[in-house]
């Protein structure tokens, strides 16, 4: 990956305390997971960033390398890696995912 890009995927992993690597945007998910990672955030009524990859196949590649995770969406909180889809919905159905955003960002909803 070149420097370039690393440093645009640290800026914005670092500039919002919620950010989604995803297919489609945060109004109009283009994939199932993307769109099931995006409901359970609405759900919790907190601010998320998102990246749209299918508008850039460097960044689709890129955040895949960055992360060391072959699949999209990825999540990542106060700039860690958290993981994909099937983590995230665990992790709100454990109620583990409130805690570390109460942790990581302050109040939940």
């Amino acid at each position: 990956m070149d420097a370039a890009l690393k440093n645009r995927i640290m800026q914005e992993i670092t500039s919002s305390p919620i950010m989604i690597y995803m297919k489609g945007t945060r109004e109009m998910p283009q994939c199932g997971f993307s769109n099931q990672v995006v409901q359970i955030f609405k759900t919790l009524d907190v601010p998320f960033a998102t990246s749209n990859v299918l508008e850039d196949q460097t960044l689709r590649d890129g955040i895949k390398e960055y992360a060391n995770w072959p699949t999209i969406p990825q999540v990542y909180v106060a700039g860690e890696f958290i993981g994909g889809c099937d983590i995230i919905t665990e992790m709100y159905q454990s109620g583990e995912l409130q805690t570390l955003l109460k942790e990581k960002c302050g109040d939940v909803s």
